[in-house]
Parts: C-alpha cells; structure tokens; sequence
C-alpha cells in the first residue's frame, strides 16, 4: 500500500466540483458534489440517534434498496434535521435537480447535509448551485480538494487522504474527505465522510468491510459527546481498477481492508485533531486488555472525559482523572495493576505503575504534553487485547464556537 497525494478524485473515473450557493454562509463555497463516471456501488453507515436528518433517511434508502449510486450532492451551513416532510421534500428535489442534470436516476443521488438543526433549506439556492456545479466537474485533485473544503462547517481545514494498492495485476485507489470539528461522537458526527474507490467488489462485501471498519475508526472519535443528527459515511465503488470482482474474503479482500482502515483511520483522526477550539489531538491506548470490548470502553471513557479533555489543554499530566474516568466506564478492572504512560513526539513517561504515581518529573511530563498530539497509554494487565481512541482538548474556545452557533 502506497500513500497518495489527494482525497475523493483520487481514484479512477470520479470527479468532483464546489460552488458557493450561499445557503447560509457568506464568501466562501458550501456546496460540493462527486460524480462517477460510471455507476457504483454504495456503501453506507449512519448515525444511530433516533433524531435521524432527511438526508440520512434518504441515503438510507439508495445504499439498502437500489443497485447503484452515482452522485453525491452537500451541502453546509444547514443540516436539513427536524424538518419533516417538507425537508424530506427537498432531498427528493435535490436528487432530482441533480438526476436532469447529470441524465442519471434519481434513485442514484446520494444528498448530505450539514449545519444549523431545524432550518429549512432554499431549496432554489441548492438547484441553482447544482446547475452551476455540474459543468465544472473535474477529475482534479485540486477539484476534489475544493470540495473537501466547500463542506466544512465549523471545521478550520480541509480532511482528505488516499492510497494505492495491487490487485489482481491493477492498480486500485482508494481516495476520501470528511468533515467534522463539533457534535462529534458517533455511533454509526456531525460528520460526513465520503470514500471513493476504483476497486471491482461485490456490494455485499463493500457494505461488510465498511461496517467492521467504522467500529474501529470513526466509532472511536468523541470530541464533546453529542452523537449528531447527520453522521454519515458513504462508500462508492465504479470497479474501473479493471480487478477481478471481488466476491469473497480473500486476500485481495484483506488489502482493500487494509487501504479502507488508513484511509478511515486518517480521517478520523483528523476529525479528532479539528474538534472545535481545539489545540491538541487526544488519543487513548488501552493495552493488556481481556476482551476488546473492555479494551473499546475504557479508552472511549477516558477520551470523552471532560476533567481529562481540560488537564490536557492545560498540559497537567492529572493522572488521576484518567485512572477515574477508567473506574467509571463499567469496564471492570484491577486499579492496582494499571500503568500508566503519556507519550508524544517530545518523548514518553511513565506516570503511574500498578495504580501509585512513579515520582515523575511534572516539568517532564508537561513538556511532554505541550505538543499538538499526546497520546495517554493504559495497560490493564489483564490480556492481550487493545483499542485507540481519539478526541481532543476542551478549551474555552469551545463554548465560544457554540454559544452563538446559529449567529
């Protein structure tokens, strides 16, 4: 597996475009729109709040009952979410506009939405921007950077990554972007993410490998705890790598696999890194667990911990917080085992061993914890398991951003 420069027109045959349709932001792109050349198909997870956006129901619908996908229509700034019918109208109307535009189906538009909750959208804007987007398609990486930066919201860069591999004797590329920076924590933020790929796979196992994958990437995010009412992940695949159709899990399987999980990894992370105010990415290792399911729920608790997410803004190695916020998650465990360690690119401590502070140097760990990723790493002694959680600080910033959110 190679690592590529490029995101969502990375991969053979997909092309993309962005437009500023002011729908609710000002001088700058909201909407984006991908396009395969060839038709694919889809792949998806959503969120699981029962509070579910028209956009998710919608692409509910196209990646569990129609054959192929073709489009992806976004928009930000307005997350269509609480709007009824009327909202669930504009999803129709949006494909549609899209579908003409295009000569494809409307069964084969995919629409996202992200932004303020209970707005409708302006309907005419999203058209117009359709209409607009349409003749600038572009198989570009820069288009498909554009793009990635046309769907942010409160998000302060641009999420993209992409590889390639070998199958079968063909090059295959697998490309994405996402965007996320609040209402972070999903459980499949407000994120979208967007994955492309040339490979030739079955849909079945495309929907297999997507939905074992997000337990171990974009699952394991939190930024502030609010599982939003838009999450969503898509995954297309036109087959134009020209690889024999994948139709088991063979080897050829596994390396698709292996290139799907950096490329979800990749953007989760960034995600983490991007949360809102933030100055550090978070990351959480539990090690010598007994199941991975205690591994998954002790690093998401000490992630999504708001005492831990503050001492870190504050470089203050307040172990103590950890070792609570681990007491507290349900996992069982032995606290008089645990070690301790944070760790990043200035160098690694020990903090604590089998439960009791190890008499470290607080400038040390400090220094330690200044840079903009630490990684706090627990070993509970109980196993061979492991899980990575990723968050990020909690800085005053954050209730900044999101007191006037809707200003």
């Amino acid at each position: 597996m190679k690592i590529i420069a490029g995101g969502v027109t990375a991969a053979k045959g997909f092309q993309a475009a962005s437009t500023a349709a002011g729908i609710k932001y000002q001088n700058r792109t909201d909407m984006a729109m991908v396009y395969s050349e060839k038709p694919c198909k889809a792949a998806g997870t959503f969120t699981t709040n029962i509070v579910k956006a028209a956009p998710v129901k919608w692409d509910q619908d196209i990646v569990y009952h129609q054959p192929e996908a073709q489009v992806i229509v976004c928009n930000s700034g307005i997350a269509n979410a609480c709007t009824g019918e009327e909202g669930f109208g504009y999803c129709r109307e949006t494909a549609k506009a899209a579908a003409e535009a295009l000569g494809v189906s409307d069964n084969s538009v995919l629409v996202a939405s992200t932004g303020v909750i209970g707005m409708q959208l302006p309907i005419q804007k999203l058209t117009n921007g359709i209409k607009a987007m349409v003749p600038g398609l572009d198989g570009s990486l820069e288009a498909g950077n554009q793009a990635a930066k046309a769907i942010m919201t409160t998000d302060t860069e641009e999420k993209e990554a992409a590889v390639e591999f070998e199958i079968g004797g063909k090059i295959v590329t697998v490309g994405g972007m996402c965007k996320g920076s609040g209402m972070i924590h999903p459980n499949m933020c407000t994120m979208l993410g967007f994955v492309t790929t040339d490979l030739n796979i079955s849909k079945e196992l495309l929907q297999e490998a997507l939905s074992e994958n997000v337990k171990d990437t974009y699952n394991m995010v939190s930024v502030d705890g609010d599982t939003s009412t838009n999450d969503t992940v898509l995954l297309l695949a036109n087959g134009m790598a020209g690889n024999p159709e994948i139709t088991e899990k063979n080897d050829d399987y596994q390396a698709f696999c292996e290139a799907l999980n950096y490329i979800n990894t990749s953007l989760a992370k960034k995600i983490a890194g991007d949360g809102e105010g933030a100055t550090a990415l978070f990351e959480v290792k539990i090690i010598g667990a007994e199941s991975k399911e205690q591994a998954v729920t002790l690093s998401k608790s000490v992630v999504t911990s708001s005492l831990t997410k503050a001492a870190i803004y504050g470089h203050d190695a307040n172990w103590g917080r950890i070792l609570c916020a681990m007491g507290y998650s349900g996992a069982q465990f032995d606290p008089e085992k645990v070690d301790l360690y944070f760790e990043s690119k200035a160098g690694k401590i020990k903090i604590i061993e089998n439960g009791v502070a190890t008499g470290y140097s607080e400038e040390e760990a400090t220094r330690i914890l200044s840079e903009e990723a630490v990684t706090a790493v627990a070993d509970v002694k109980m196993g061979t398991c492991t899980a990575t959680a990723w968050g990020c600080d909690l800085t005053y910033d954050y209730v900044k951003i999101n007191a006037d959110y809707r200003s």
